[in-house]
């Protein structure tokens, strides 16, 4: 294991503009693999769950998979990171990123991107481990519901003190990439934060705490 547990966000940390999961609808989109039965499902979701997930409703919402075969989802997945993806990365995390790899850091891509895209993702980067969301399947295919675990807001920080309790190291002293106010209760847990574009609410948190800002 390396000298410190490093947690990588994804969206908007790693990668720039849209989320990886929005850029990966448009490519099923794009290759007729989203169609009408995966928006129905998608809308039934939003009217179904939106009094109990409110302001995270987008996040939660996965129901564009319903019905796909979870095998071609994968396939799609790879070639979706390699061809679309890899180019998106924004270039002073990906530095970081590399540099922490390189000197033997334990990193870790922490997500609620699904498994499917930070999986192939954590392959492109050089990086052993991603922490990312699992959606419902049946027979083979993807069900509706919402997410079965989803590395989101304060869940995050949950999944990050399981992964220090695996590893036997001290979450205090991990390092964490985000960019988002969502991540504040991870940020707050751990030793060195890095806020990395930061949304308005985090770039206060971060300039308030001396915490490093990388633009």
């Amino acid at each position: 294991m390396g000298c410190h547990l490093v947690l990588f966000d994804v969206d908007g940390t790693l990668v720039k503009g849209r989320s990886s999961e929005r850029g990966f609808m448009e490519y099923l989109f794009r290759r007729g693999r989203y169609g009408p039965r995966q928006v129905l499902a998608s809308l039934l979701f939003l009217l179904v769950y939106l009094p109990r997930f409110r302001r995270d409703i987008f996040k939660k919402n996965k129901a564009y998979l319903t019905a796909l075969e979870t095998a071609e989802v994968g396939a799609l997945a790879e070639n979706y990171v390699r061809e679309e993806l890899m180019r998106r990365l924004h270039g002073p995390s990906l530095e970081r990123l590399r540099r922490h790899v390189a000197g033997g850091d334990d990193v870790v891509l922490l997500t609620g991107a699904p498994e499917f895209i930070a999986e192939p993702l954590a392959a492109q980067l050089g990086v052993r481990s991603a922490v990312s969301s699992r959606c419902p399947r049946k027979d083979g295919r993807f069900a509706w519901g919402p997410p079965t675990e989803h590395p989101f807001g304060a869940e995050k920080l949950e999944f990050a003190k399981h992964l220090a309790e695996a590893r036997g190291v001290d979450l205090q002293k991990a390092i964490a990439y985000a960019d988002s106010r969502d991540d504040l209760t991870l940020m707050r847990a751990v030793g060195t934060p890095v806020a990395v574009r930061p949304d308005a609410r985090l770039r206060r948190e971060a300039t308030r705490r001396g915490w490093e800002i990388i633009p």
